[in-house]
């Protein structure tokens, strides 16, 4: 739908097929034109019409943006939502490499590493203590005194708990881990320069 300018009768308001033959276009490009809001019509009688001069003015103007490459883009918001889409999912992108780089730097663990590495401490200790019984169970039945008993006991109890205290961080282990997960450990395997 044409859009108009107000009511005025100008001097020199022209039908599309006359601002066609002057700009050079069909009267189909006319009249897109002014769906885009680039020219505009006028209303004279019961038709609409071109005022000749205000019409060429914005026509040259429109072609002065486009060769500088300003054209104005009359559209609905999707070409700018399409661009932030496009920003936003390439941003993403990169953060994601980052992270990645981070936890190949072992800078960074996910959390199911840290959590399978806890638990191998964990059933380490579990082990340990599982194992106390056993390894007392003689030399607590050569005791003649509870207090010795105790001793003996304390004595072991303390030794894992040293044990706990000397386990220590290691990041070749989160390496591995994510080596592993990646596929890269056959890799490495197959590496020639070794």
């Amino acid at each position: 739908m044409p859009k108009s300018e107000g009511s005025r009768t100008p001097i020199n308001a022209q039908k599309a097929d006359v601002i066609a033959k002057l700009f050079g276009v069909s009267v189909r490009r006319v009249q897109q034109l002014t769906q885009e809001g680039i020219i505009n019509t006028i209303r004279v009688g019961n038709a609409n019409r071109y005022d000749l001069l205000p019409t060429i003015q914005k026509y040259i103007k429109y072609l002065q943006d486009k060769a500088n490459g300003r054209e104005a883009k009359k559209d609905d918001g999707s070409e700018s939502r399409k661009l932030k889409a496009e920003a936003d999912l390439k941003e993403s992108k990169a953060k994601m490499a980052e992270l990645e780089l981070k936890e190949l730097e072992g800078k960074m663990h996910r959390s199911e590493d840290v959590e399978a590495m806890t638990m191998d401490l964990v059933y380490t200790i579990r082990s340990m203590i599982m194992a106390l019984p056993g390894r007392l169970a003689v030399d607590a039945a050569n005791t003649t005194t509870a207090a010795e008993a105790s001793e003996l006991i304390k004595k072991e109890c303390h030794h894992i708990l040293n044990e706990l205290a000397n386990y220590r961080y290691d990041p070749e282990a989160y390496k591995r881990r994510v080596r592993d997960r990646q596929g890269w450990r056959e890799l490495e395997d197959d590496d020639p320069s070794d």
